[in-house]
């Protein structure tokens, strides 16, 4: 066999994998990559088996199954170039038959593996020929149809597509002809009018100028947006190339015609070494060169990014001005991306728009409230706008629109200060990704200021009225103000004469129920104690409640003072959790304290302190469900006390547990439980808590209980 030849066919498969592989790497989860990388694989496929199938150094049989699978790989090839074809020409009626189309030519190529396609071979001189079985007509009838569906849909969509896309199918189309043209002469024409089938060793190489053309057409016009590394790719591999082959011209050239054929010399091994050097200092020369003449051919939108982003963010500190800052954006936009027009189109609260830029960019209200209903953010594609109605979208396509940029400070569309507006591109290219990802950054930096700039907009609209409307809200405010102050100060006073006056006859009703619970008025029964007891306990809730009203006023007031005093805060504790074990045996509740057997005395105010505890607790059985458990704890930390009270009651859902102790405020599951709560028994013990040089201890989870108490450092100053 030829080794050239071998060679050849081998490095033409390689081409053609090459460039499928190269598409499928860059997006191995598009439909239509997939496609096209079997396309290339059914066409190295036959490259190979075609070159092999005149091997006559093989036995009779392996000779029958390769010129088998030169018919069946290549009817596959086709299968697949046909739903590539139907992907990219979208043509509906093809979409609908396309799984008929594919199973009939899978279905043909798959006879031709068996004697009802192919009966046998005849070695005739250096070839094979092929004596073919009875459905071997159906194959060539189907590869026929196949190939007339590829050639129809590319000429459709030829007639059909836009300026841009023209010349994409067109060159895809020419590349098409050129191989079937030279396909059919090779291996069908020139076998027939010469008797000779030498020519079908070379016929399927002329597959690579299909591949080469679809190629073109994919980095050319950005079909798979893998024009960056396809042309790098292909800069790389001509360097290479022309360094080889200069090499080769002149260690084999060069250095044979002067010096011969004889051994190797000392002059010859000098000139091998110049030769390497120089080649070696020419590499990045020859890199620059086709770096620059392959970026001319295919990359003639080609801008620095990072220079844009620079020059955008210029402009962005220069003004905050709406109408310069969006034109001078616009014009940056327009001469880096190059689309035929830029343009900002702003909306109001109200639904009116303003076009900033190119006129022709604009939207009407109607397009703005149909893009705005749904919801999207980013940068988007007219093609790709979902549940559009087909009149809005045929308005925004004849404006020749492209690409539309939200600006949304949420960044989902909802509330958009306005769009960006892109028209297609001058040169006919499509917006690749990389131009996407560079108009999301842009969109979200103008977003910010677009935004700042309209409040300033709005600023200078209302400053020539601001200033009176100022002095007469001062005017009324100040007026306002003497009678709130009035207010407040006789809502203090009440407040304080009024739990005054409460307090007195309250000690006195809490006097005469203790007497009378303890039997100086007489024996008394059970039940009778248990409900003094209770009385004795609601009138306790009283004397706490009007304590904090009279400390809330003297917070206002600057009254409220600290009296320190040595106190046994553990003894403190038992006490009050013995006030309250009748009413948690009540509720069918378990309150646990484990006083320590030895705690320090602590210097702090005893009266008001016990009184954060009595809250605490008291909220904890309150909120704790029948037979819920409490638990109360008392540790002698190192440098400070720590106190606890521990449910396993409703909980605070964590939404509201930032308003905790907050004057007045109850979450809306405490008062369903309690409605007769004041919201002041936390706030006053936050500062109770802090005052006495303490911090609060909070943790809650809603279903599940809250943990609520203090600590506070052992020396108090």
């Amino acid at each position: 066999m030829n080794s050239a030849l071998l060679l050849i066919n081998i490095l033409v498969a390689l081409s053609i994998l090459g460039i499928g592989g190269i598409s499928v790497l860059n997006n191995p989860n598009r439909k239509i990559n997939r496609t096209f990388f079997y396309a290339t694989v059914g066409l190295a496929g036959w490259v190979m088996t075609n070159y092999f199938s005149n091997a006559t150094n093989v036995s009779y049989e392996t000779a029958l199954l390769i010129n088998k699978l030169v018919l069946a790989v290549s009817g596959i090839a086709v299968v697949y170039l046909v739903l590539f074809a139907i992907q990219i020409t979208n043509i509906k009626l093809l979409q609908r038959l396309k799984i008929s189309i594919a199973s009939l030519g899978v279905i043909s190529s798959l006879v031709t593996l068996t004697s009802l396609g192919v009966k046998s071979i005849e070695l005739q001189g250096s070839v094979y020929a092929i004596t073919f079985g009875p459905l071997s007509s159906v194959y060539f009838l189907v590869l026929l149809v196949n190939v007339l569906i590829i050639v129809g849909s590319l000429i459709i969509a030829t007639k059909r597509a836009k300026k841009q896309e023209k010349s994409r199918f067109g060159i895809m189309l020419f590349s098409l002809f050129a191989t079937l043209v030279l396909a059919v002469a090779t291996n069908a024409a020139i076998p027939y009018l010469t008797g000779s089938f030498a020519a079908t060793n070379v016929g399927p190489l002329f597959t690579l100028i299909l591949s080469i053309g679809f190629s073109y057409a994919i980095v050319k016009h950005q079909l798979f947006d893998v024009r960056f590394l396809v042309v790098r790719s292909l800069a790389y591999i001509l360097t290479l190339m022309t360094l080889i082959a200069g090499y080769i011209l002149v260690i084999f050239g060069v250095a044979g015609s002067l010096l011969g054929t004889e051994n190797v010399s000392g002059q010859q091994i000098a000139i091998y070494v110049i030769a390497t050097l120089l080649f070696g200092l020419s590499l990045g020369p020859l890199k620059r060169f086709f770096d620059t003449l392959t970026t001319k051919l295919f990359y003639r939108d080609a801008y620095d990014t990072r220079e844009l982003l620079d020059e955008l963010n210029k402009i962005l500190v220069a003004t905050v001005d709406v109408k310069p800052l969006l034109e001078q954006s616009a014009k940056l936009l327009q001469e880096t991306l190059k689309p035929e027009f830029c343009s900002f189109v702003l909306t109001d609260k109200e639904g009116k728009t303003r076009t900033i830029g190119a006129s022709k960019g604009s939207l009407d209200t109607e397009q703005v409230h149909a893009i705005s209903s749904l919801q999207l953010g980013g940068v988007i594609t007219i093609e790709d706008l979902p549940n559009m109605h087909a009149d809005i979208r045929q308005g925004l396509l004849s404006r020749n629109i492209a690409l539309i940029g939200v600006l949304s400070a949420n960044g989902k569309g909802t509330d958009a200060l306005g769009y960006v507006i892109f028209g297609n591109k001058q040169s006919g290219n499509i917006y690749t990704a990389q131009d996407m990802q560079v108009l999301d950054i842009v969109v979200n930096e103008l977003v910010i200021a677009t935004q700042n700039a309209l409040r300033f907009e709005e600023i200078q609209t209302f400053n020539i009225t601001l200033q009176q409307k100022v002095d007469d809200a001062t005017r009324l405010l100040r007026s306002s103000n003497e009678k709130l102050k009035a207010l407040d100060e006789t809502k203090d006073d009440f407040i304080s004469m009024a739990s005054h006056q409460l307090r007195t006859p309250l000690t006195a009703v809490k006097g005469y129920v203790s007497m009378v619970a303890e039997g100086d008025a007489g024996k008394l029964t059970k039940q009778q104690k248990e409900l003094l007891e209770q009385a004795f306990l609601s009138s306790q809730r009283m004397v706490y409640l009007i304590s904090d009203l009279l400390n809330v006023s003297r917070l206002r007031t600057g009254k409220f003072v600290i009296e320190n005093k040595p106190t046994n805060l553990a003894e403190v504790i038992a006490t009050e959790v013995n006030q309250l074990q009748e009413a948690a045996k009540s509720n069918q509740q378990t309150l646990e304290y484990k006083k320590p057997t030895s705690f320090p005395e602590l210097n702090l105010d005893e009266t008001k302190i016990r009184q954060v505890i009595m809250n605490f607790m008291d909220n904890a059985l309150h909120y704790t469900p029948k037979g819920g458990h409490i638990t109360v704890n008392l540790k002698d930390n190192d440098k400070s006390i720590e106190f606890t009270v521990e449910d396993n009651g409703i909980g605070i859902p964590k939404a509201e547990q930032k308003h905790l102790f907050t004057k007045f405020f109850r979450a809306q599951n405490a008062k369903k439980a309690r409605p007769d709560g004041t919201g002041l028994g936390l706030f006053m013990a936050k500062k109770v808590i802090i005052a006495q040089g303490g911090a609060v201890l909070f943790t809650s989870t809603e279903g599940k209980g809250s943990t609520f108490g203090f600590t506070i450092p052992k020396k108090i100053k």
